[in-house]
């Protein structure tokens, strides 16, 4: 019988971006593009950091998806580890797109907001009328699959989104599978840990939605999409 050797597996830190508020006071809604975190997202970022921080992690690789929301998240994550590092940006990795809320019907707002993430979600459901689920895997998962193919890194920090971040943890779930599992909630500032190994299927899922200022989520039990109905139903102009 031949000696047994341990599988070597490298770490991915998948993050979500800190918070930030999609309207402003006067009920206009901001560039999703180009928004930025508010105070709590700073405060999340900075506390995601002081955990990396306090257990002496340290990156080889830091990628974003390029919006500001997730370089200003990480940014805030770096100085807390005191770790200086060029970030990348992976737009492939940017959050699905939703489409102009004034172009859906009234009857539909509800459920456009509120089935986006529903359970294990179709393909072809659409994003508030935008980019369908399918579409996102097409361009999330073969970015996943050219990470894991650069064998240049061990740990890696990924700052991405709430849908994108779903898209991921599905596949490792699945050990490399195509699916989208709505219901993984993704706190902002939260932090997900999954290590990968050689063959494809290789996936271990060791942390999810581990969020550093409020880890056991007390306070909450709605999900990001109910929150932004909410949002959406204070703010939205008449009709």
């Amino acid at each position: 019988m031949s000696e047994f050797q341990l599988p070597k597996r490298r770490r991915i830190y998948l993050m979500r971006h800190g918070d930030v508020t999609y309207f402003d006071d006067s009920g206009r809604a901001i560039d999703p593009d180009t928004v930025p975190l508010n105070e709590t997202g700073r405060a999340q970022a900075s506390a995601a950091g002081q955990a990396f921080a306090q257990q002496g992690v340290r990156f080889d690789r830091v990628i974003v998806s390029g919006l500001r929301r997730t370089v200003e998240t990480a940014q805030h994550v770096l100085a807390a580890t005191g770790q200086k590092i060029a970030m990348e940006e992976q737009p492939a990795w940017q959050e699905i797109r939703g489409g102009r809320l004034a172009d859906i019907p009234p009857a539909d707002v509800e459920d456009a907001f509120l089935r986006a993430f529903d359970g294990v979600v179709p393909e072809q459901t659409r994003f508030l009328g935008g980019e369908s689920i399918g579409e996102l895997l097409e361009r999330v998962l073969p970015a996943v699959a050219a990470l894991r193919a650069d064998t240049s890194w061990d740990t890696a920090l990924l700052v991405l989104h709430g849908g994108v971040n779903r898209a991921i943890l599905s596949h490792a779930i699945t050990a490399g599978g195509r699916t989208f599992f709505g219901h993984l909630a993704q706190t902002t500032g939260c932090i997900n840990a999954l290590d990968v190994g050689d063959a494809p299927h290789d996936w271990v899922v060791r942390t999810l939605n581990y969020a550093p200022p409020t880890p056991l989520h007390r306070d909450v039990r709605n999900t990001t999409m109910e929150m932004l109905y909410a949002q959406y139903l204070r703010y939205r102009p008449e009709r």
